[in-house]
């Protein structure tokens, strides 16, 4: 296990979840599955309760821990796109499962955990400051999936 690794906590859904991102998104893979070893608050002995996975090259463990804790805008993955393709699939894969729009690339998948699904040019522009970013920062204030060409065209002035 690595150092350093983001605790995912779901209701009962971790393992569904790792598998739909090991899916959905390159250099991700589901590691390990382990069963509880006794009954617990919110389940029984063999439930699974943690899940090894990797998402987007960051190593991340999902506990099922029960409604106690349901995810928040707090914590997101932030995936950089190259293109309207790139933005359309990963954006598409997590509203169409189940998931749900929110504003300026942000999206939630179905068990409430946010991604901002992010063209590397709205970042570069933000980058570079000014003029640049203020007009890119304009375009996108009233979009939900990012339009890469709007912002393209928005960055040109």
């Amino acid at each position: 296990m690595p150092k350093n690794t983001i605790c995912l906590w779901f209701d009962r859904e971790a393992e569904a979840a790792a598998n739909f991102y090991a899916a959905t998104f390159p250099d991700s893979r589901v590691l390990a599955v382990q069963g509880a070893p006794a009954d617990y608050p919110s389940g029984h002995a063999g439930d699974v309760l943690t899940v090894e996975f990797v998402v987007a090259g960051i190593p991340c463990l999902g506990l099922n821990g029960g409604p106690n804790f349901p995810q928040t805008e707090a914590f997101s993955f932030q995936i950089a796109t190259d293109d309207q393709q790139e933005t359309d699939r990963y954006w598409n894969a997590i509203v169409e499962n189940g998931g749900q729009e929110s504003a300026c690339g942000w999206c939630k998948d179905r068990w409430g955990l946010s991604w901002q699904i992010t063209p590397r040019v709205l970042i570069e522009a933000m980058a570079a400051g000014g003029d640049e970013a203020r007009r890119a920062f304009e375009a996108m204030m009233p979009m939900q999936k990012i339009d890469v060409a709007a912002i393209e065209a928005a960055v040109r002035g």
